[in-house]
């Protein structure tokens, strides 16, 4: 069902892609949107290592939750800033596509735990998630992403 990736000396493991997710801070998402045209929009995201399912915030409506609604299928990417080897001018960056069902998150509980931990990974200090949570949470709508099939490769850019 999902193409082999056509590069594949570029491929880096399973391992790996979970280390970048968990590393990095942004990805984009992309969805079918309107008239047939693409939507991606970039996202913070937290990874669940355990689950391996990565979750997103945002508002109840707009144009990713009508593209949600009309097609749960979905592809997130997320790379790295790469790195310049000594003496080289070219950067090599790791990238990571998931291929997966999107989803809301109905599970209220469920919703705040998880959006206390985007919360954590982005603010400064824990009496900044509490206050933005107090003041916002009720409106936040989590969606869930649960991968079908993941890949990840190293690009040196030259």
């Amino acid at each position: 069902m999902f193409r082999p990736m056509r590069r594949f000396k570029q491929a880096f493991s399973e391992e790996e892609c979970r280390k970048v997710l968990q590393e990095e801070k942004r990805g984009t998402l992309a969805l079918a949107g309107d008239d047939g045209y693409p939507y991606a929009v970039p996202l913070n995201y937290y990874y669940d290592p355990e689950t391996g399912h990565l979750y997103f915030h945002g508002a109840g409506e707009g144009h990713k939750i009508d593209a949600l609604k009309r097609c749960e299928k979905a592809c997130f990417n997320v790379h790295d800033t790469g790195v310049k080897l000594d003496g080289d001018w070219a950067y090599t960056v790791r990238s990571v596509t998931i291929f997966g069902r999107l989803r809301i998150l109905e599970d209220k509980e469920k919703a705040l735990q998880l959006l206390r931990k985007i919360g954590l990974k982005y603010y400064p200090t824990v009496e900044s998630v509490d206050e933005v949570m107090a003041r916002s949470a009720s409106r936040v709508t989590m969606l869930e992403l649960v991968p079908e099939h993941m890949t990840g490769k190293r690009v040196h850019e030259k």
